[in-house]
This record gives structure tokens, C-alpha cells and sequence, in this order.
């Protein structure tokens, strides 16, 4: 028996921090990282999906490549801010002008930590479980034992 929903679209799920087997499930107890600047409420997440029952810590110390994520993300945003300032702005040895990417960089990347945290686990979690248009009727993903 085929599923006839129609397929959520992969980045708007991404985006939208789903679950990857379903991306109709949330993964994270409350949408806004911001409201409470704890690490213990950047990462509430449920034990498993609402909507297809995918665990979303597959394993003990899962998350921790997380980290590499994160770090390419960051990189990702550095080099295109520095695109961007070099193309609007220009960049200079007469004055400043480096330095004040460099500041507003830094200053940028700390505003958007929370989000990034959340967005390197939904991406991570993307690596490992595909989306299964059975979901309703098949396993959910898990690693061996």
C-alpha cells in the first residue's frame, strides 16, 4: 500500500527542523531556540518523532559529531560574509574596513549559535536516516547493538 501524501520538500524540512523519516514530526520540544538561552532548552527534543516513532538518539554519545557539522557551518557563513563585505564593502590594508568584518562576523555567529546548534543536530540526524514514504508502515531506523 503506497503512501499518498505528498513529499515534504527536503531543505523546507531541513529548514523546519523535521524529523528526517517523516519530516512531518518536530524534533525539538519548543521552536524558538531563543526563548531560553539554556543549553538544557536549545536542545529539549523528544526521545522519539510524534509522528513516525524515529528515535532521535540513535546511540550513546550520538550527537557529538554534531561539532564537525557546526564547525562547517560556521566556516560556510564566515566565508560568505567575507564574500559578501569584500563585494559591497571591499577590503583594504589603508583602513579598517577588515576589521569591522572580522568584529561583525564574530558578533553575527554568536547571535545565531542557538539556531546553528539546533540546525547541526537536523543535519546530522539527515546524514543517517533517510525519509521512507512507508513510514507509516515500516521499522523506524536503528543502529546495531
Amino acid at each position: 500500500m503506497e503512501n499518498n501524501k505528498p513529499k515534504p520538500n527536503y531543505i523546507v524540512s531541513i529548514l523546519g527542523m523535521r524529523c528526517p523519516r517523516c519530516r512531518r514530526g518536530k524534533m525539538f520540544n519548543d521552536a524558538n531556540p531563543y526563548k531560553n538561552l539554556k543549553l538544557s532548552h536549545i536542545f529539549d527534543m523528544p526521545e522519539t518523532c510524534s509522528e513516525c516513532g524515529q528515535r532521535y538518539d540513535l546511540e550513546t554519545g550520538f550527537w557529538y559529531g554534531t561539532g564537525y557539522v557546526s564547525y562547517a557551518l560556521a566556516v560556510a557563513i564566515t566565508v560568505a560574509t567575507f564574500v559578501a563585505w569584500w563585494v559591497l564593502i571591499g577590503v583594504s590594508t589603508d583602513d579598517n574596513r577588515i576589521f569591522w568584518w572580522l568584529g561583525l562576523n564574530c558578533v553575527f555567529l554568536v547571535l545565531i549559535q542557538p539556531w546553528l546548534m539546533r540546525l547541526s543536530r537536523v543535519i546530522y540526524l539527515y546524514i543517517f536516516v533517510s525519509y521512507d514514504p512507508n513510514y507509516e508502515l515500516t521499522e523506524p531506523k536503528e543502529f546495531d547493538a
